[in-house]
């Protein structure tokens, strides 16, 4: 099979696996491509309330397939940023599901998603400075405000990789699996994500991104969905709530 993004869609939940096993699913220059409007389709979907992405087999992903990226260094930086900053505005929550390796490119996609769980076995770096590359700006950015500058410069300064535990520690990772483990708690986990109310997380997911003028949108939001009087009256009567609010504003009975 050619290197491709799969994807498909099981109750509300998307999942977006890189396959490249040939190559421990390095990111081609058409996969890099072929991410935006995968998610736009996806993001349209009014069935699909979250996002998992993840790797073919033993490993999330290991940076870029330099062998496919044949154009200047600023063209292939382009497509990956291009690529991250679509994953990172996604309007519903999105995860990390990693295993093996996530390194380069691999991290950066990681880092773009709202959450990220990983096996006990994986292994995360960021290795531009093995290559003579400047990291870009916005990924930097994104990476500080998950790990704080400290680690975020040990990981850019040298290029090592750090284990499971590490990442936790450091905010890189929310959670660690014992082997065997990750997918039962990915699929728990979304299982709960896509019974909340997508008004709540999409709000949620702008106002901690750092987004600072729209409470007045969200604010009208909130009083015209009917979300939080169906979630009061939920409570109240000790059932679980329909929410009908969608990311793309509508609602639609579940």
């Amino acid at each position: 099979m050619e290197p491709q993004l799969l994807h498909s869609v099981t109750d509300g939940v998307a999942t977006v696996v890189i396959h490249h096993p040939a190559k421990r699913n390095a990111m081609t220059a058409g996969m890099w491509a072929a991410l935006p409007p995968l998610l736009d389709t996806l993001a349209a979907d009014p069935t699909v309330r979250a996002l998992v992405l993840t790797g073919e087999g033993g490993t999330f992903c290991a940076g870029a397939d330099i062998s496919t990226l044949r154009g200047s260094a600023d063209e292939a930086q382009g497509l990956a940023v291009r690529a991250e900053d679509a994953l990172a505005a996604f309007p519903k929550p999105t995860l990390a599901a990693v295993r093996g390796h996530c390194v380069g490119g691999g991290c950066q996609l990681a880092a773009a998603c709202d959450l990220r769980f990983a096996d006990e076995d994986a292994l995360f770096g960021i290795t531009p400075a093995k290559l003579g590359i400047v990291y870009p700006a916005s990924s930097t950015r994104r990476l500080v405000s998950l790990v704080g500058p400290a680690t975020a410069k040990y990981l850019l300064f040298s290029g090592e990789l750090i284990d499971a535990e590490r990442a936790l520690r450091t905010g890189l990772v929310d959670e660690v699996l014992p082997e065997g483990e990750l997918d039962k708690r990915v699929a728990e986990f979304t299982r709960v994500l896509a019974t909340r109310s997508q008004l709540t997380q999409a709000a949620a997911k702008e106002f901690a991104d750092g987004r600072m003028d729209r409470d007045a949108y969200w604010a009208g939001q909130a009083r015209g969905s009917g979300d939080t009087a169906e979630g009061v009256a939920a409570f109240l009567e000790r059932r679980q709530p329909r929410f009908t609010w969608t990311a793309s504003g509508s609602t639609t009975q579940e």
